[in-house]
């Protein structure tokens, strides 16, 4: 196993919302816009990679037998960490994301990745794997939630300020003016049809690639 697979594995070819389709509630959920969707990114991002480095740690004294309790009690407390932190200094993201930061406990990206990496690998595979897959997730959650605020209000990076400050509010970018919006973009349904849409864009983009890669040029002398 090298770093280029751990994170050719994390980005795309494992990626936990295009491949594994897992911990698809809160990417439904929250991604209305893309700060929601950058802002649930970040964070669990940050406990895939204290849980990941915290277990590999740990592994090797870890009975078999309640390892799972274990992981999860690890999880449980870096999330409520991270909920303290957001309730101090993201109030308003934090209101905006709302149940979904308690429930990263429950995951399964994260305790996926905890059961079949972080506890099988030494701690600076572990701490590239947890920074990958929550890249590759917050990579669609950022997307995901860019086309549906397009959609359904016509900008982009609204609401900034809730991640950066107030001076963040210059960052909001107005794509259409006078923009009605589109409803359906912005209700559930519309998550469901933009996930199927990027899944639908990965899968084209690697069979293209296979196709490219089968061609053999032929040279003639």
């Amino acid at each position: 196993m090298t770093y280029i697979e751990i994170v050719h594995d994390g980005l795309w070819k494992n990626n936990v919302s295009l491949v594994q389709l897992i911990g698809l509630c809160p990417l439904l959920a929250v991604t209305s816009t893309l700060i929601n969707g950058l802002g649930l990114g970040v964070a669990t991002t940050l406990i895939l990679i204290a849980s990941n480095v915290t277990i590999s740690l740990i592994r090797s004294i870890v009975p078999n037998e309640i390892r799972l309790p274990i992981f999860v009690l690890i999880i449980a407390s870096f999330v409520t960490i991270t909920e303290m932190i957001m309730k101090a200094f993201y109030y308003d993201l934090y209101l905006i994301l709302g149940i979904f930061i308690p429930l990263i406990v429950v995951n399964c990206s994260v305790i996926g990745r905890a059961e079949v990496f972080a506890s099988k690998n030494p701690v600076n595979y572990a701490f590239v794997d947890g920074l990958m897959m929550g890249f590759g997730f917050t990579f669609v959650l950022v997307m995901l939630g860019g086309l549906r605020e397009l959609l359904g209000y016509g900008t982009l990076f609204a609401h900034a300020e809730i991640m950066f400050g107030e001076t963040a509010k210059q960052l909001k970018i107005i794509i259409f003016s006078d923009y009605q919006g589109f409803l359906l973009a912005i209700l559930p349904p519309g998550a469901f049809f933009g996930l199927g849409l990027l899944i639908a864009l990965k899968n084209w983009l690697d069979k293209k690639a296979a196709v490219n890669k089968s061609i053999v040029p032929l040279y003639s002398y």
